[in-house]
């Protein structure tokens, strides 16, 4: 009993604020993550009204904990709501894995070229799978009735969210060390005789760069032929009435991965412009 009482007084103020909130790491605080957003609270630097899934009461028990008056919900950033889950529709996906990258507490399971499905007992509703999907594959669909904030979540869910969370930032970092130190490793090793004399070795044929210009178009009309179902399947969804998503006040961490997916379409050669769409558009010509 002891033990745990000192632990508890010794806690910070950011550490006891990060208790209270709800783990969904949805980043509508304005921050990328609880965490950060519980040092801003214990700071000075944020409002502790900022956080939708945690709703009214969540306000109210930081508030108490802060000794400040309950106020309002910022819906700037949100409001609160049902908890909502995530769902992927397996006929448009395309395996990008973008919407893997994005869930911030690995509720995604998939792979590069594969359907993807989000495993439900997982997801913790925080839309940020949404924007990145360049299909519009994802649907958020509200599962917990009326209830609300925290009675849409309990604290049992929020501390499994907020140990995967953990779990899985250390895995990036790890994963980006490694590679770090890999990349270290080989520069290291590699010295200017070796660089010379693995020249003549490395250079490729005309018969082996064909064969990987080939390799490479082949890949560019699969990931092309896939897209370019998907766009037809969401023109039709448009049709009915079902457009984009959850596109409205993306975060700069989810938006930088869009750019970055969007980038490596380009370098792949599957872009098709803003302008290229609205043109297509006006003619009335299909794409």
């Amino acid at each position: 009993m002891t033990a745990t009482l000192t632990k508890t007084h010794t806690k910070t103020l950011a550490g006891r604020i990060e208790d209270l909130l709800p783990q969904t790491q949805c980043t509508k605080c304005g921050y990328p993550a609880c965490r950060p957003y519980a040092e801003a609270i214990a700071a000075g630097e944020a409002s502790y009204n900022q956080c939708p899934p945690g709703g009214e009461e969540g306000v109210a028990r930081l508030a108490a904990l802060l000794g400040k008056p309950a106020i309002p919900l910022d819906t700037s950033h949100g409001v609160e709501r049902a908890r909502p889950l995530a769902v992927i529709d397996e006929n448009v996906c395309i395996g990008c894995t973008l919407c893997m990258q994005a869930c911030p507490v690995d509720a995604i399971a998939g792979a590069a070229k594969q359907m993807h499905t989000v495993i439900a007992q997982l997801c913790t509703g925080c839309d940020l799978c949404v924007p990145p999907c360049p299909v519009d594959c994802i649907a958020m669909i509200p599962v917990t009735g009326d209830a609300t904030g925290w009675d849409a979540w309990s604290q049992q869910d929020a501390d499994a969210a907020r140990a995967r969370h953990e779990r899985r930032t250390a895995r990036i970092e790890r994963e980006r060390a490694e590679a770090e130190a890999r990349a270290a490793a080989r520069q290291a090793a590699r010295t200017p005789q070796e660089a010379r004399d693995a020249l003549p070795a490395e250079a490729s044929s005309p018969a082996q760069t064909a064969s990987a210009d080939d390799a490479q178009a082949k890949k560019r009309a699969i990931i092309q032929a896939a897209l370019e179902r998907a766009r037809r399947k969401k023109e039709d969804m448009a049709k009915l009435g079902a457009g984009p998503k959850n596109m409205e006040n993306v975060s700069p961490a989810v938006q930088a991965q869009i750019d970055a997916a969007e980038e490596r379409r380009r370098r792949l050669g599957l872009e098709q412009t803003a302008d290229a769409d609205q043109n297509d558009n006006d003619s009335g010509q299909p794409r």
